[in-house]
């Protein structure tokens, strides 16, 4: 098969021929038909994941066909259709996975990090961390749903009830959370890179009643802001932006580092929080629910072969919703 390689940090993907993946006992074989492109990858290629094994396969929005599949498997048969997210084994053993939080598994392996992901043309995936694909979506439109989505979901469950919902960082994550928060009946204001009219037009299409720079204020004060641009200086800036007892929560995997700020903006009880990963169980409510709302993803294709240039379109904000590449 053929795949992007990431052998080392700070260097472009290698097109690279290599063995066809042969699956283990509860593994799936599969014909990767999309995987997204997410922040997180470039996270990777950049050297800000320091646990990440290389050389790697990156990409963890798989969206593929069951080829073959080992002799444990009895959740999927050949030719379903599954989807494959960012984490992708636990321990199953330790106080987190026994109490629900998987997620922080200190033995987890994630997908496109310690095990193989999806710009290939085939991968193997644990099937106990896959999960069915509505057939709503088609295989390209599907795949930000598995990170972009999930991790989306997670971030505003943990902002609570919140009605008044702050995004910083009008990406692939916030243009599907948008659509589940004003699904909700929550009112959302988008937060963009300073001057990026188009990004916060996408927003107002989406139902986000107020769109402007991060660095403004917004017209209200907030109940919860969620921060998926991966800059810590947004720190201070939402809890100044929300209310009293208000909710800030980091959704990103990486961001720089959150310079220092006065003890007032933390006062009278605002919670400063992160999402770390997701867990099972977030997949399959996100996932049924997705449909139902319904979430529409906004996406842009890149053949396998351009990986690289759909990692340079994100990282310089040239994207409306998400990257997905197409191996075939």
């Amino acid at each position: 098969m053929f795949a992007m390689l990431c052998r080392s940090y700070h260097a472009p993907l290698e097109w690279t021929q290599l063995p066809d993946p042969q699956p283990g006992p509860h593994e799936l074989l599969l014909s990767v038909l999309a995987c997204g492109v997410c922040r997180t990858d470039l996270h990777l290629v950049d050297g800000e994941l320091p646990n990440a094994k290389l050389p790697v396969i990156p990409g963890h929005e798989i969206v593929g066909t069951v080829l073959d599949k080992g002799a444990a498997v009895d959740r999927f048969g050949i030719g379903d259709r599954v989807g494959v997210p960012w984490l992708g084994w636990t321990c199953g053993e330790c106080p987190f996975c026994t109490s629900g939080r998987e997620n922080l598994c200190d033995a987890a392996r994630f997908t496109g990090c310690q095990i193989h992901g999806g710009y290939a043309e085939m991968t193997v995936a644990d099937e106990r961390y896959c999960f069915p694909i509505s057939g709503d979506y088609a295989d390209a439109a599907a795949a930000p749903l598995l990170c972009a989505g999930l991790i989306g979901f997670r971030t505003l469950r943990m902002a609570g009830d919140a009605r008044r919902v702050g995004i910083y960082g009008f990406g692939a994550a916030a243009h599907i959370v948008t659509q589940v928060a004003v699904g909700e009946g929550r009112e959302v204001y988008a937060f963009t890179r300073p001057g990026d009219m188009a990004a916060q037009a996408f927003a107002r299409e989406l139902g986000a009643v107020w769109a402007g720079s991060s660095t403004d204020a917004p017209p209200v004060a907030l109940d919860a802001a969620l921060i998926f641009a991966p800059a810590g200086p947004l720190v201070p800036a939402a809890l100044r932006a929300t209310v009293k007892g208000g909710t800030v929560v980091c959704g990103g995997i990486h961001m720089s580092d959150i310079p220092s700020f006065p003890y007032k903006l933390l006062w009278e009880e605002r919670v400063l929080r992160s999402v770390a990963n997701l867990t099972r169980r977030d997949a399959s409510s996100f996932l049924a629910l997705a449909p139902a709302i319904p979430v529409k993803t906004h996406i842009v294709d890149y053949p396998l072969t351009a990986a690289n240039d759909a990692l340079a379109d994100l990282r310089n904000g040239r994207l409306k919703g998400a990257a997905v590449l197409v191996p075939r």
